[in-house]
């Protein structure tokens, strides 16, 4: 039943293409830009991070540029990406960042750190790059009782809270994934974490958006909600705030170099 729902609600701009490919994160670029209620969805995100980037010496650096548009709201960002895309400045491969010691003081993300198949070594090189009171700033997607059921069953990405370890095969660069890693990481394993990369301590990790992510379709389904009924979906999720453990499908994630 799953495979036929997502079959069914599967975007016509990217069906003919496999996840691998270039294109599909360049098109993606363009269902963001075309979908209204997406295109907020992506607004309220930037934002966020934008407000959480301290202010200060060095670059800030976005991880998986390709689909987005957070440059609009970040001068002198750095995009990256790890396939090569058009409008995008650097070809970077999270696990071995091209950049000195010291000289970030932001790495962003959104919905990057869950692909990344060795994550200490991002982590590793992340906490090497930032500079003192620098971050790490997500948005990825979270387990909670009513994400299990989503990600599991109408969701193209892997999605395993049960896995043993922070590593996956790795095979593809999008294609690959877990998308239950983040809260392995941060929650279910956090005191291998803080034991691991002392230097990077977890500020803020907040679930959130139950519900508008999927009524507006994301980056690989159609949308299945009018624009017009974006502030009632918000409201709708404001009822929800009070169980975000059971009630969410992302999480805000802020680490900050010691």
């Amino acid at each position: 039943m799953g495979g036929a729902a997502r079959k069914l609600l599967a975007h016509p701009d990217t069906r003919d293409l496999g996840i691998d490919d270039p294109r599909t994160t360049e098109r993606r670029r363009s269902i963001i830009e075309k979908n209204g209620f997406l295109s907020r969805i992506y607004d309220e995100w930037y934002r966020l991070i934008s407000s959480h980037i301290p202010d200060g010496s060095g670059r800030v650096l976005e991880l998986g540029s390709g689909a987005g548009f957070f440059g609009r709201y970040v001068p002198g960002l750095i995009t990256s990406e790890v396939l090569t895309c058009s409008g995008v400045q650097l070809v970077v491969d999270a696990r071995r960042l091209s950049f000195a010691s010291g000289s970030l003081r932001a790495i962003t993300m959104v919905d990057v750190l869950h692909h990344v198949s060795e994550s200490r070594s991002f982590l590793m090189e992340a906490q090497r790059c930032l500079r003192p009171g620098g971050c790490i700033l997500m948005i990825e997607p979270w387990v909670s009782t009513w994400s299990r059921l989503i990600y599991t069953r109408l969701h193209h990405e892997p999605f395993d809270p049960s896995a043993k370890d922070w590593h996956f095969s790795g095979d593809g660069p999008l294609s690959d994934a877990n998308g239950a890693l983040p809260w392995i990481i941060l929650q279910r394993d956090r005191r291998d974490f803080e034991s691991q990369f002392c230097d990077l301590e977890i500020q803020i990790v907040r679930p959130l958006m139950p519900f508008r992510y999927l009524v507006s379709g994301g980056v690989s389904m159609r949308q299945l909600m009018p624009q017009a009924t974006f502030n009632l979906w918000r409201k709708l999720e404001s009822l929800f705030d009070p169980w975000p453990h059971h009630w969410s499908m992302f999480a805000f994630i802020k680490l900050k170099r010691r």
